[in-house]
């Protein structure tokens, strides 16, 4: 486990290869994504090691339906009470617990098909079910942190989607690609063709720093790192 601090008000909480994030706002805190199943423990105590009480969570969001970042979030709600955000296409699923659509298919490579085989595979396809309380849509800024904007960027998942802090210039990306032995696409994916068209229309954005789900973030030129990561493949 490691608490990594990006900005004065975000936390990137590293378990298992899976990265959560921890914003502060001006309503209490606000956790983004909760890890596979029975996680939550191991969350709470990243959340303590960056300097907060886990009490203090009054959000939570989910970039997208998958296992390995919903799996402990009905959870988290439990414990904490929170009020629960998703994107509208991939609030349904997670409201049955249901991990990922039929079709999903996995990126080729060897490194995709070990970590498909180690960490995915075996993974399960469902979890506890968590009410949405507040399906999200494109274009939402959401009154948190200053300011939080939702961009939908499906093809990981038809609901995925990331979060602009324009304030801190940072973009907390999902699993919209990886970032693990270079920016690469995700291990699986719904639509590769149109996720690659998410990563190129996200990149227009105006943020220096890009956070992901899987892997370390980009410090500097972000935006411009994951287009010539993309352009040409």
């Amino acid at each position: 486990m490691a608490v990594v601090q990006l900005t004065p008000r975000v936390w990137q909480l590293k378990l298992n290869l899976v990265n959560c994030y921890l914003l502060e706002t001006e309503d209490g805190l606000l956790l983004i994504d909760t890890g596979y199943p029975n996680s939550a423990d191991k969350r709470f105590a990243a959340v303590r090691e960056s300097g907060h009480d886990p009490a203090l969570i009054r959000h939570l969001l989910l970039t997208h339906c998958h296992i390995d970042h919903g799996g402990s979030a009905a959870e988290v709600q439990r414990r904490t009470g929170a009020r629960t955000y998703a994107h509208a296409l991939d609030a349904p699923l997670i409201g049955q617990g249901i991990a990922e659509r039929p079709g999903t298919t996995r990126t080729p490579g060897l490194v995709n098909r070990l970590v498909y085989l180690f960490f995915i595979k075996y993974a399960g396809t469902t979890y506890d079910p968590l009410p949405v309380d507040e399906p999200l849509a494109h274009g939402q800024v959401l009154p948190l942190a200053g300011g939080l904007e939702v961009i939908h960027s499906p093809g990981h998942s038809a609901g995925h989607l990331c979060l602009l802090l324009r304030s801190e210039g940072l973009l907390i990306a999902g699993d919209i690609c990886s970032h693990v032995m270079g920016l690469k696409y995700s291990t699986i994916n719904e639509d590769r063709t149109l996720a690659r068209q998410s990563i190129l229309r996200v990149a227009e954005y105006p943020f220096e720093r890009a956070a992901f789900g899987h892997g370390d973030a980009l410090t500097e030129r972000a935006n411009q790192q994951l287009k010539e990561a993309f352009a040409a493949s």
